[in-house]
């Protein structure tokens, strides 16, 4: 059953595997806008998973965030995503990512609920 208010924190640390520059969306050593939406994305996909039928999952669908302090290698970043709203099968999550120094990014992201085996069986191959 999804509740408003489920949520979940997601965690890494800034290293040379999602800076920036290793991305290619920038030039800096520093943590990669790329690499916040996606622990942004995997914190909305765990605050909800459990609570899920069995065979299903979420799917991202939208984001729309801001990414306001740069980041540098060695410091630890979480992001933490609350379900704010549930329509149906869509669900909206309020994200906001910090790193020690306090908030780097907030925003929205829109994630779907889909039967994995229906999902995978529709794709174009």
């Amino acid at each position: 059953m999804l509740t408003i208010g489920l949520t979940y924190t997601a965690r890494t640390v800034v290293d040379n595997h999602n800076t920036a520059a290793a991305y290619g969306s920038g030039s800096v050593d520093v943590f990669a806008t790329p690499a916040m939406v996606a622990l942004m994305e995997n914190a909305a996909r765990h605050a909800v998973a459990e609570h899920l039928p069995e065979g299903s999952s979420t799917v991202g669908t939208a984001i729309n965030i801001v990414h306001t302090r740069a980041t540098p290698v060695g410091n630890d970043v979480s992001a933490t995503a609350t379900l704010k709203s549930v329509d149906g099968r869509m669900l909206v999550f309020e994200v906001v990512a910090t790193d020690t120094h306090g908030e780097i990014g907030r925003g929205s992201h829109t994630r779907f609920v889909i039967d994995v085996e229906r999902f995978m069986g529709k794709l174009q191959k």
